[in-house]
């Protein structure tokens, strides 16, 4: 068969003892070879042989050499079975505490147990461990026999320890978590994790794709982004309970298994409730107004659930939600509320600015603009929407007109493109919900507002509530709702009424704005969305 070269020809023959014709073209037919030509591709044949056996020789040469390697460390590992460390029963008497306070305990002898976040080794008798408790960092230093024992030669990432020591500051040019460092005299494990194939680096990595790092969000938030971002959200929901509390606004846990719906139909987690039909709450705003004359101004921190089929990045199916309801105010009073919440932020310390650096707290007030001005801000920044036919194919574009709600991109282009906290207020009633109380100057609008951030978009969304009774039962007919199952709700307005408001603002939106997350489920614990109920 013929070849493309005089080299692989070669190849194929094993050598020059062959007799080789070429072809330019096949008109020409086959002609001996050139003299020339094939001396020179003999020249680069046996190169090519002399280097391939090098190869082979070099090969076989690592291979001894790693199988000597292999016997050695082999051994090397039966020998260190026999090392047994020893506490020295003349050292004081270790105080067991967490990371957090080691700093108070600098100069004392130790004992702290936790999880191996990193670990190097240093010459032959020197190993530096980071030790990770859930409560913070600290680095352990291992000397002499403590890193020739089976244990340490074998050590492994998220292996558990429990290092005993003497906490001292590092040396001066030196750094390690905290400033300090627990010089070890005797160490111990208490689980170690495995190595090879199912060592923990090879479970997750920073390049791994999102369904991976989801399957593996129990490992994810081991890490120093995910865990943080955990501890700020539970400072933030206590900084909330503490704002609440300072303003005498009582904490209630109203049903998360409901007979009624807050946010339309379209959205309910449907269940059977021995035999009756039921959902997930969307919101305990209905069951808050209620208590608003039995213990006064309330709120709760508690998940609310939608069905939605979205797959955005700021959208969940089960989010913990963040709600209040407010007696005998006004809306600017409730507009009041909400601002300082939300700039009441004592955690914005060292651990927000870690996360993110270009946090800026914002100032009080927010922007204040009508639903109306952002409809003719969508218009003269030449923001469209889609006109699209039966078939739902894309015919043309149009602008946005009074009366249409603003879809999530137009509204975050809008906000991000402004740059700065939005109370968005004034909507039109009819795409807002039934209980919301209009405006007295303008019927055809509501007493309403969604809180827009940047990078986020809508983080809050709040009203006054309709207090007269004929009204409310006016909205329920405008939106098609019975209102029989709902007598509880309509009895706030019958048995003693007043002018109160509300609003709902989603942790998780707030913390992806606080964070600067790309999406919502990186702030979760585990979130949950269409297509996603593991781990």
């Amino acid at each position: 068969m013929p070849y493309r070269t005089l080299l692989r020809a070669l190849e194929q023959a094993g050598g020059a003892n062959a007799v080789f014709q070429v072809r330019k073209s096949i008109p020409d037919g086959y002609q001996p070879a050139a003299k020339a030509a094939v001396k020179k591709a003999v020249k680069l044949y046996d190169a090519n042989v002399k280097k391939a056996a090098k190869a082979a020789e070099t090969a076989a040469a690592k291979a001894e050499e790693a199988k000597k390697n292999a016997v050695a460390e082999a051994a090397r590992l039966e020998e260190a079975k026999s090392l047994v460390l020893v506490q020295d029963s003349s050292l004081p008497a270790a105080k067991k505490i967490r990371i957090r306070e080691s700093t108070e305990h600098r100069g004392s002898r130790v004992q702290i147990s936790g999880w191996v976040h990193r670990h190097r080794v240093q010459g032959k008798d020197m190993m530096f461990i980071v030790l990770r408790d859930g409560y913070g960092y600290i680095q352990c230093v291992l000397t002499g026999k403590q890193c020739h024992t089976y244990d340490a030669l074998t050590l492994t990432l998220e292996s558990t320890i429990t290092v005993y020591g003497t906490i001292q500051t590092v040396p001066e040019g030196k750094t390690a978590p905290g400033g300090h460092e627990l010089i070890a005299d005797y160490w111990v494990i208490v689980g170690k994790a495995p190595g090879g194939d199912q060592a923990f680096t090879n479970q997750i990595a920073a390049d791994s794709s999102p369904d991976i790092l989801l399957d593996q969000r129990h490992l994810v938030i081991r890490g120093e982004t995910a865990s943080a971002t955990l501890r700020v959200r539970a400072l933030i929901l206590k900084a909330f309970r503490d704002f609440f509390h300072s303003r005498h606004i009582t904490e209630v846990s109203p049903p998360l298994m409901v007979q009624t719906q807050v946010e339309g139909g379209s959205t309910l987690f449907e269940f059977d409730y021995y035999g009756e039909k039921a959902y997930l709450t969307q919101s305990s705003q209905l069951y808050l107004e209620t208590c608003l004359a039995s213990v006064g101004d309330v709120y709760c921190l508690t998940d609310s659930f939608r069905a939605e089929r979205s797959h955005t990045r700021r959208h969940l199916s089960e989010f913990t939600h963040c709600e209040a309801e407010l007696s005998f105010i006004t809306f600017e009073d409730l507009l009041s509320v909400i601002e300082d919440m939300l700039l009441d932020d004592p955690v914005s310390g060292p651990i927000i600015r870690e996360l993110n650096p270009g946090f800026k707290r914002p100032q009080k007030p927010f922007r204040r603009m009508n639903y109306a001005d952002a409809i003719q801000w969508l218009k003269d920044n030449g923001v469209k929407k889609d006109v699209l036919d039966e078939n739902g194919v894309k015919i043309g574009e149009a602008d946005y007109e009074f009366g249409e709600d603003i879809p999530e991109s137009p509204e975050r282009r809008m906000t991000d493109t402004i740059g700065e906290p939005i109370l968005l207020c004034r909507f039109p009633a009819e795409i807002k919900s039934f209980y919301m109380k209009r405006c007295g100057d303008d019927a055809r609008l509501t007493e309403s507002v969604d809180v827009l951030m940047p990078n986020v978009g809508e983080i809050t969304g709040g009203s006054m509530r309709i207090s007269d009774l004929a009204e409310l039962m006016e909205g329920y007919k405008r939106e098609g709702i019975d209102p029989t199952p709902y007598y509880w709700f309509t009895d706030q307005r019958k048995y003693g009424t007043c002018e109160h408001g509300g609003f709902g603002l989603g942790i998780e939106r707030l913390l992806a704005w606080l964070l600067n997350r790309y999406s919502v489920r990186e702030v979760c614990l585990y979130p949950r969305f269409m297509g996603r109920c593991q781990p």
